[in-house]
């Protein structure tokens, strides 16, 4: 999730693909809460850029499920609850069986070098550093998938994963997975979807799924009540 510069100028992002990034990860990691308000003025001294591509950065959000449109009042954060929380959940479970099927059925030698590779960085990586273990943990998720044949199933378990990696960040340090080995969780799936075990992968990249589920659920559910 972190902005990379570029080197050639050619291939520099637009102002609207720079500021579409910037807003995109303050609301992912929380520094942007659910339901503030976006005003451009603030945004255009945060992002030192015209009103314009932040604007239309906006607009992309909208489409992403991470901005909402007021009518005729700007923009603002998404809300979040534990029944959006709960329909996101079920949305990729669903969705990614689907897509790691597929995946699978159609991976060859590159596809799983680039998994284990995937792999390989992600583990190296100490938790400690959140923004750049979950850069890796995304890339190792969607690697995964990557062989799936369907564009617009792949898109839509990209915003998925986006969606449901926001209530991760937004519960931080109140999740509590001292009884769990993530990283056995992690091999373990990569295991199986190096032997082709469709079966095997799926279960337990939806238990995986499932578990986290079960914490966040527990979590905002609690705060909801407060």
């Amino acid at each position: 999730m972190s902005i990379q510069t570029q080197t050639d100028p050619a291939q520099e992002p637009s102002a609207t693909q720079r500021a579409y990034l910037a807003i995109r990860r303050m609301i992912l990691i929380g520094e942007l809460p659910p339901g503030e308000k976006l005003k451009i003025e603030k945004l255009r001294a945060i992002l030192d850029m015209g009103g314009s591509p932040i604007r239309e950065a906006l607009t992309l959000l909208v489409s992403d499920l991470l901005v909402e449109r007021l009518d005729q009042r700007g923009f603002r954060t998404a809300e979040i609850s534990p029944q959006n929380f709960t329909e996101i959940l079920k949305l990729r479970c669903q969705l990614e069986e689907m897509a790691l099927r597929e995946s699978l059925a159609n991976a060859d030698h590159a596809w799983e070098d680039r998994l284990v590779l995937a792999h390989h960085r992600m583990m190296r990586e100490p938790r400690t550093n959140v923004e750049r273990f979950e850069e890796l943990h995304k890339t190792f998720h969607l690697n995964l998938l990557s062989a799936c044949q369907s564009p617009v199933l792949l898109k839509f378990c990209n915003q998925l994963y986006d969606l449901n990696i926001r209530y991760r960040y937004l519960a931080g340090k109140a999740l509590n997975y001292s009884k769990r080995d993530i990283s056995k969780e992690h091999t373990d799936i990569m295991n199986a979807a190096v032997d082709r075990d469709a079966d095997k992968a799926c279960h337990l990249l939806l238990d995986h799924y499932r578990t986290t589920g079960a914490f966040l659920e527990k979590h905002f559910t609690s705060v909801a009540a407060e």
